[in-house]
């Protein structure tokens, strides 16, 4: 009994180490998993330009023609014509005299196919009703657009809403003319929310490390934020409307201090153009460094962060497209 007792102990010994340790692999495995998904947000933030939106061909569409109005189809009646003219009395019919009955079954079975074709007619037509005013309204407006509308550019953007992933963020998104029929699209970066202040790492021994990031490592991803947000909002205006400038201002919360108080004022603005965004190669520029391309106001230090400026002007046209 005690040889027994001795062994179940051992094995209960046994057992609580293997317990220890399959508690430390989930620590470790749920350790890297938390710093992959750390990693691949601040990616992520730092390369939203990346992503770029196919653009709309408004000439195509305002040459494309009317849906098709629907014809009535008499499928279920035919269908249930053709079993009536078939019907032929077998002996069965014949002798408990069933033949009327089924008859008047089947003629009823073709009044019910012609109510189900007349439903299918309308509900076709309804669709293609709804069809054919969204053809209108996309026609109408691809037409406006090609013509220089200004009203129709922001008609455009307000039904396309390109924006969303920005949105998804937690940016917030303005859209207004600012010079000539010239685009200005206004940007709320709320940077503090969007770049985390605490960096997360993992140490030799596979645990996690989670510490103050440091002031000049948080200033430098959330300047690659807000350029990566501008780039993007530019290309997403230019894959909606035909423009080949548009302005992109982004505005936070800055420390005023003559007054003590925060105010959200401009902190990167920039007039972008179309050639020059196309000859860009996204997946390999630093947004940051991709502004000096483009007429633009940015004052930003490392160790202090960004500093307010004054809105790019739409009669700046000192293009830079040489």
């Amino acid at each position: 009994m005690r040889a027994a007792e001795r062994d179940a102990i051992r094995r209960q010994r046994d057992l609580d180490k293997q317990t220890k340790l399959y508690d430390k692999m989930l620590e470790l495995e749920q350790a890297a998993h938390e710093v992959n998904v750390y990693e691949n947000y601040i990616e992520v933030i730092q390369s939203i330009h990346k992503e770029v939106s196919v653009p709309i061909d408004w000439t195509s569409i305002a040459r494309s023609k009317k849906p098709q109005e629907p014809q009535v189809r008499y499928s279920n009646e035919k269908e249930a014509r053709l079993k009536l003219e078939k019907y032929s009395p077998n002996f069965i019919d014949r002798l408990f005299k069933k033949s009327a009955k089924k008859i008047a079954l089947l003629s009823l079975e073709v009044e019910a196919a012609v109510k189900r074709d007349e439903e299918d007619y309308k509900n076709r037509v309804s669709t293609w009703m709804h069809s054919l005013e969204e053809w209108r309204s996309n026609v109408s407006l691809a037409e406006a657009l090609l013509g220089g509308e200004v009203k129709a550019k922001l008609d455009a953007l307000e039904k396309i809403r390109p924006f969303s992933e920005i949105s998804n963020l937690g940016s917030s998104l303005s859209v207004c003319e600012c010079t000539d029929g010239m685009l200005e699209a206004t940007l709320n970066v709320h940077g503090k929310e969007i770049v985390p202040d605490k960096a997360k790492s993992l140490l030799k021994s596979g645990k996690i490390s989670v510490k103050s990031m440091p002031k000049g490592q948080f200033n430098e991803i959330y300047q690659d934020y807000v350029c990566s947000c501008v780039l993007r909002i530019a290309n997403e205006i230019f894959s909606v409307i035909l423009d080949d400038l548009v302005i992109v201002t982004a505005v936070d919360e800055l420390l005023n201090p003559k007054t003590g108080h925060l105010e959200e004022v401009p902190i990167l603005s920039a007039m972008i153009s179309r050639r020059t965004m196309s000859g860009l190669k996204l997946d390999a520029i630093d947004p940051s460094d991709s502004m000096d391309n483009f007429i633009h106001n940015m004052s930003f230090q490392k160790t202090k962060g960004f500093n307010r400026v004054e809105r790019v002007r739409g009669d700046s046209l000192i293009l830079r497209d040489d």
